[in-house]
């Protein structure tokens, strides 16, 4: 029996009788996750490198075929936008996203194309993402714990491979501490805040859309929220839901993104929490005691430092 999944993954399985036997099974590579909702774009054209490094925050002109990264469209106030996992295979940039995103953000590169020598196009119909450990492929791309994904067409079969669901997937995420677009942000969030600094973005590359609220933060500011790891009370009945409260004494600090059951971990999940939060302090998720992990310090940001003899003069 197929039981199906939550939004934003409403359309795929979450599991397929065993969501515990499932995890361990992708993570000894016997199993593979279909995700199939994710959105595929493919940017082609002999000028799609220099191109999508004007607009996005990651360092693409020099992108080796086979060379895989990640990643953000920001807003021009810094806010994310649209996360993309990327791989150039010597023709075209494919990137997979988040499920219902890929018109949108085909559509806006599109309008940015002017005269450059781009294509762009939406292909999932066609294409897909399947994850799991140990896969090869032209379009390969590193996930988490170990695990590859790949954007195949449609209906590809891998041989010798069970089925896991989308809570199998989502427990090994969470549990590498690895926000999720979507879920883990709101409308509000920028890169510091969700440990994407490095990872999706570059801090040494030519202007792009953002970039001012990026390098403010990292040079001279703080990100005024964090993500916490939790792990959450395992004598409750429940998870907390997703967009719930997170509080402290009662005082609302933040909110539950990603909860999750792991195989090994028991219940656990990502917040996104105000930055003075303290470290040590134990939370209410939904209703749920949780204990922290850091994932992003609140130390994050301000790496340049200011003489305090200099504070309010001109230079």
């Amino acid at each position: 029996m197929t039981f199906y999944a939550e939004a934003p993954d409403e359309a795929l399985a979450a599991h397929f009788g065993d969501p515990y036997a499932e995890q361990k099974a992708l993570v000894a590579g016997s199993a593979v996750v279909a995700r199939s909702n994710r959105g595929v774009v493919r940017v082609s054209g002999p000028d799609r490198l220099s191109w999508l490094h004007s607009l996005l925050s990651q360092h693409l002109t020099d992108l080796r075929p086979g060379e895989a990264t990640e990643a953000l469209l920001l807003s021009p106030n810094g806010h994310i936008e649209h996360h993309l996992s990327l791989v150039d295979d010597g023709e075209a940039v494919w990137a997979h996203v988040e499920p219902g995103t890929a018109a949108q953000l085909a559509a806006f590169l599109d309008r940015m194309k002017f005269l450059l020598r781009v294509e762009v196009a939406d292909v999932s119909a066609e294409y897909e993402v399947v994850t799991g450990t140990g896969l090869e492929g032209a379009l390969s791309l590193p996930d988490v714990e170990g695990m590859t994904s790949l954007i195949v067409p449609r209906g590809t079969v891998f041989e010798g491979r069970s089925q896991a669901g989308i809570w199998a997937y989502e427990a090994l995420r969470i549990a590498s501490h690895k926000a999720r677009f979507g879920l883990d942000t709101d409308h509000r969030t920028i890169p510091h805040e969700i440990g994407f600094i490095d990872v999706a973005v570059h801090l040494n590359k030519g202007c792009y859309r953002g970039q001012e609220t990026v390098a403010r933060v990292h040079n001279l500011g703080r990100p005024p929220r964090r993500l916490v790891f939790l792990h959450l009370d395992g004598s409750a009945d429940r998870l907390p839901a997703h967009g719930c409260d997170v509080e402290l004494d009662g005082r609302r600090v933040g909110f539950v993104g990603s909860s999750a059951r792991h195989y090994e971990l028991g219940p656990i999940g990502l917040a996104l929490v105000k930055r003075n939060v303290p470290v040590e302090a134990v939370l209410s998720a939904d209703g749920v005691a949780a204990g922290q992990e850091i994932v992003v310090s609140p130390d994050t940001g301000a790496n340049v430092t200011i003489d305090p003899a200099l504070r309010g003069r001109r230079l």
